[in-house]
């Protein structure tokens, strides 16, 4: 039997995130050294930083995510989202102190916030059921690849303008000026009868969303807390010798596995139970397009952009509780009390998905 042909609007995402993630993994391939190095900040901080950061987008996807079953309609807020990050990114070659960095990184994690929910839950929108473990992984592969060409470019860059930090970050904008032009020209939401408007949401049908929709939630909290900030990556590469200049390929070593392994694992979810599949994808951290596919076979399709946003907002808190965990072990015990941290939770979030499974 033929498989569908892959949406439009799912490949234009898939280009969406690739652009946008070249232009934020250039800045955040060099964010961390240029907080510590250029603006005098403590590991601790660029912990907390980027934890703010992250549970900030995830607390968003909440509204987004709901506002966007309200509206029916995903696209208004993929565009504000993306454009808001956008905006964002000239900030970081202009920042003079670690506030601004915050700032922006407050801004462009709004955006991250506002078009994430809707964005998942417009490629389950548009893709049939069996290919939609291949659609997210294809959207998450694209994203991957320029997390990994992302870090990539910023070695280069920093070649060219002699390990001028301001100076990479201003080509950023190039990249995440295109993410929000495919945007405009490429993503569509599914078409709806004329004169046809969506029901309006009640919160019993948020109630109701199940035990096997939180029981992916709580899988994935345990598995972001195994996933702090990549910053601690590129400090303790630099802090063992490697050369300022070459610190962000440490993102682009995991970006490439990432990359990889994204959207072989969207395939085979089409052919077995994802759950299953993220057991093996937790051993090597490349789970998240896996949950995302979980997320969108659990909720139901009215209410799946708030299934997302609240899947996320757990996610957010975690990552936000991991970051600052993660700087303070460093600080006060060093960095294998960091990574040793991490390794635990991932074991933990093994285990969690064989009792989920055998239950």
């Amino acid at each position: 039997m033929t498989k569908p042909a892959m949406p439009r609007t799912v490949w234009a995402l898939g280009f969406v995130s690739l652009f946008m993630d070249l232009s934020s993994e250039i800045i955040h391939g060099l964010l961390p050294l240029f907080l510590t190095v250029t603006l005098g900040a403590s590991v601790a901080a660029v912990g907390v930083i980027d934890g703010i950061a992250e549970a900030t987008a995830s607390i968003s996807k909440v509204f987004s995510g709901w506002l966007s079953d309200r509206m029916g309609r995903r696209k208004p807020l993929i565009l504000l989202g993306y454009g808001l990050a956008a905006l964002s990114k000239p900030l970081f070659p202009l920042a003079g102190s670690i506030g601004v960095v915050l700032g922006a990184r407050f801004a462009d994690r709004i955006g991250k916030g506002l078009r994430g929910a809707p964005r998942d839950a417009l490629v389950a929108d548009v893709t049939p059921a069996e290919i939609r473990g291949r659609a997210f992984g294809l959207r998450q592969a694209m994203d991957t690849v320029g997390a990994f060409a992302g870090p990539l470019l910023a070695v280069g860059l920093m070649v060219v303008f002699s390990n001028d930090m301001r100076a990479v970050f201003w080509v950023a904008l190039v990249p995440a000026a295109l993410a929000v032009l495919c945007v405009l020209v490429g993503v569509d939401d599914p078409p709806r009868a004329p004169g046809e408007a969506p029901p309006p949401i009640r919160f019993a049908e948020l109630k109701a969303l199940g035990s096997p929709f939180w029981n992916v939630v709580a899988i994935g909290v345990v598995f972001t807390l195994a996933r702090f900030s990549e910053a601690f990556l590129v400090l303790r590469a630099t802090g063992e010798g490697l050369p300022l200049a070459l610190a962000p390929l440490v993102l682009v070593a995991m970006n490439a596995v990432y990359s990889l392994g994204a959207y072989p694992a969207g395939v085979l979810a089409d052919r077995m139970a994802a759950r299953t599949l993220l057991l093996w994808g937790l051993l090597v951290l490349i789970g998240e397009g896996l949950m995302a596919k979980m997320v969108a076979d659990v909720a139901p399709a009215r209410v799946r952009g708030s299934a997302f946003g609240l899947f996320n907002l757990a996610s957010g808190v975690a990552m936000l509780v991991a970051s600052v965990v993660a700087g303070v072990l460093w600080d006060a015990i060093g960095p294998q009390a960091t990574f040793a941290a991490g390794g635990v939770f991932a074991l933990l979030a093994l285990l969690l998905a064989l009792v989920r499974r055998r239950g």
